[in-house]
């Protein structure tokens, strides 16, 4: 089997074929982008379902606020929000779950409640037991690039090279995963665009993705509603913001992306398809 591979649980996606699309799940009472719509159980839920239906691989369901300035919370809340969602959806969906997450506590129980893939905002550098968590687990997992923390993230964030010292990031947390026994297919990089970038930073990252990749591992991008946006369209609504992501959805995918973490998943998986139908006459 050629192509670049992607293992997720028990399956292998050839990613140089097929992107994927990720819907965002936010279940917070504080999140930037939808300002706690799904916080409710049964509201969430009902959203992951659309979410799989409008043509989302996986549903990527986040318990705690990354937004600039946010604040932790403690595990056992976290836990409260996220198991609920996870357990309903396991058993109503087919689509692929991931747990947005930090704490490798939260993680072992999401796993256990269903999600196979493991999205580490620290890259697994937040805590020690994250990374012995995914191998043992054998959960796909998601090193995504942070300088600083949430809270944090966003004040004067700079870099000397911001792509290569991307790039030694994700070579060096590559080697640690390898070194903890987690399966080098399992593993995929996220630059984390808006996470402790300037405009600037966000915009070299993009431009420059394929010097991002590593080992031939596929790279996950989420742009959508992120902040850089309004500066980008000259707008302020978050409403407006919507059709600048399918654009990137569309460009980023030409230029290697291989999975787009979205809000609005449809416009996006139409986008994507169409894209791909192009590329695919190119080769």
């Amino acid at each position: 089997m050629g192509g670049r591979l992607w293992k997720i649980g028990d399956r292998v996606f050839d990613l140089s074929r097929q992107g994927m699309i990720m819907g965002i799940l936010n279940v917070t009472p504080n999140s930037f982008s939808d300002g706690g719509k799904f916080f409710a159980k049964e509201k969430a839920i009902e959203h992951g379902i659309n979410i799989a239906a409008e043509g989302a691989q996986i549903v990527d369901i986040g318990g705690e606020s990354t937004r600039p300035g946010a604040e932790s919370i403690a595990a056992e809340e976290e836990l409260q929000r996220v198991i609920p969602v996870i357990e309903g959806l396991r058993a109503t969906i087919d689509a692929l779950i991931s747990i947005d997450t930090s704490k490798a506590l939260v993680a072992r129980s999401a796993v256990q409640a269903g999600a196979s893939i493991v999205n580490d905002v620290t890259g697994g550098r937040g805590e020690k037991e994250m990374m012995p968590l995914v191998a043992e687990t054998r959960s796909a997992f998601i090193i995504m690039h942070m300088q600083g923390t949430p809270r944090t993230m966003q004040i004067e964030p700079r870099y000397a090279d911001v792509v290569s010292e991307i790039t030694d990031f994700f070579r060096q947390q590559y080697a640690n995963a390898i070194e903890f026994g987690i399966d080098p297919m399992a593993i995929a990089f996220d630059p984390g665009i808006g996470f402790g970038k300037t405009l600037e930073h966000n915009l070299e990252l993009l431009a420059h993705l394929d010097q991002l990749r590593v080992h031939d591992r596929p790279l996950v991008v989420g742009v959508s509603r992120k902040s850089f946006l309004t500066k980008l369209i000259d707008s302020p609504e978050i409403s407006d913001r919507g059709a600048a992501a399918v654009a990137f959805t569309s460009l980023l995918r030409a230029r290697g992306a291989d999975v787009l973490r979205v809000h609005d998943v449809k416009e996006n998986a139409n986008a994507l398809r169409l894209t791909e139908a192009i590329l695919q006459r190119t080769k």
